[in-house]
């Protein structure tokens, strides 16, 4: 996943790295649909929930999501026997995914991330029409991870494409939580908001998702298409409100129509009630991660799977914490790995000339805070990642530094004027702290990841 290191790589950072590795292998779909999925004959067990094949006449897979490539392939290793032998006659579908996958019977289609194309549309526009074609006697397996809301964007007739890409940029420059983001998202769409069950109807269908959510939250991941929805049309307005945006003519006439009543509401919890699965969140990672650790002889304190907030905060916050086990050994004292997972946010305030991602933005205010242990008998090294492969708009998925990272006065300074301008990227890939996977995606999708490794210098 990343490139090999040189033998001669400080054993901190090989550490970081493996954990990182770790992590993201355990939340890969073939990691996660092989422990959930498997087929006994004619019998389909789904995390616990069985399913009789010789019931159904066809077996279709619909969805989308960064990960949505992997995890039909991974079906199709469970399906594609039971379809060469007879037990089952049909198996078919399309998903939405951000890279290429080699399928044999379900088609997947690439779509841009995280503001949506035209080809979004069209290929959310084709889920939906497999979709409205199931019948009673078709088992549907919806497969859902992170990014399915922008992949899946099936605006309204009266909601031009553009209107809606120009409003999902503002939402995402103005550093709103994907919840309120998606509460807004659900109420411009034909797919979100447990719409996609509502087409799916009558036939059996059955979702199994990868969290890239905070709190894993079944109605915020990918906008929740197959789940009831408590927001409203007035919560899609006071998000608009909160940030001082406004909305495009077209949605803002759309949403005043939800809120006067002559546009139906997104279906409620109460009228969809479809099995739903969560197979991996961060904490599948953590956990994967702090075995790597333990395994390495290291004391391990995971500090929240929750984390929220500026990126430059959240590195401040990580930097002060390795400084409080290199200076009190606490909360645990070095050698120590320390993990975190959840979802920061770069706010642009203002004009920008600048390239990064939250991840990479992270890590260089980290960098710059480190610098305070370079002279003690510790290292403390930061390795923050986007576990998908790819942290905002960049190449790559973070960025890696340590308290040797910001080596005088005047790398401080660039990095202050970095961080000023969100232009992270650009800086790290001078100091050799970028980090990249040798894949782009990762197929994967559980939000960040960050590895912070304490240990006595030699």
């Amino acid at each position: 996943m990343f490139d090999p290191l040189p033998p001669d790589e400080p054993p901190a950072h090989r550490t970081a790295l493996e954990c990182l590795e770790a992590g993201i292998q355990a939340a890969h779909p073939s990691t996660v649909i092989d422990d959930a999925v498997s087929l006994e004959g004619l019998t389909l067990r789904i995390a616990g929930e069985t399913y009789t094949l010789d019931e159904f006449d066809r077996v279709l897979v619909l969805g989308g999501g960064k990960a949505a490539g992997e995890m039909a392939i991974a079906l199709e290793g469970v399906l594609l026997p039971a379809l060469e032998d007879g037990r089952i006659a049909c198996l078919e579908g399309d998903v939405v995914a951000s890279a290429r996958a080699e399928t044999s019977a379900i088609d997947v289609q690439v779509g841009d991330h995280p503001t949506p194309t035209q080809r979004n549309v069209e290929a959310a526009n084709t889920v939906l029409e497999r979709a409205g074609d199931t019948t009673a006697d078709d088992l549907v397996l919806v497969v859902l991870s992170g990014g399915a809301s922008a992949l899946l964007c099936a605006p309204p007739p009266d909601i031009p494409l553009e209107a809606l890409a120009s409003l999902t940029d503002e939402l995402l420059a103005a550093g709103a939580a994907i919840g309120e983001i998606n509460a807004v998202r659900k109420h411009c769409s034909a797919i979100k908001g447990g719409h996609l069950a509502r087409v799916l109807e009558p036939a059996t269908h059955v979702t199994l998702a990868i969290s890239d959510v905070v709190g894993d939250d079944p109605s915020v991941i990918g906008s929740g298409p197959t789940v009831g929805d408590e927001t409203t049309y007035g919560d899609a307005v006071a998000v608009l409100e909160r940030y001082d945006i406004e909305p495009p003519p077209a949605i803002e006439t759309h949403l005043e129509r939800g809120l006067e009543g002559s546009r139906e509401e997104t279906p409620d919890s109460d009228s969809l009630t479809s099995p739903w699965h969560c197979l991996a969140t961060t904490r599948t990672a953590l956990e994967a991660a702090k075995d790597e650790a333990l395994e390495r002889g290291y004391d391990v304190c995971i500090l929240s799977s929750r984390i929220r907030g500026e990126a430059r905060t959240v590195g401040d916050v990580h930097a002060a914490i390795a400084a409080e086990c290199v200076q009190e050994g606490d909360p645990i004292a070095s050698p120590a790995v320390f993990l975190s997972g959840g979802e920061v946010t770069v706010t642009v305030d203002g004009p920008t000339t600048g390239t990064g991602g939250p991840n990479q933005e992270l890590a260089l205010a980290a960098a710059l805070e480190l610098r305070s242990l370079a002279h003690s008998d510790c290292t403390a090294v930061l390795a923050s990642a986007d576990t998908d492969g790819i942290d905002g708009p960049t190449h790559a998925c973070g960025g890696i530094v340590d308290t040797d990272t910001v080596d005088g006065d005047k790398t401080a300074r660039r990095v202050r004027n970095a961080l000023n301008r969100h232009d992270s990227t650009t800086l790290l890939e001078e100091l050799d702290a970028l980090l990249e996977t040798t894949t782009g995606y990762t197929g994967t999708n559980v939000n960040d990841l960050r590895v912070m490794v304490v240990q006595p210098t030699d």
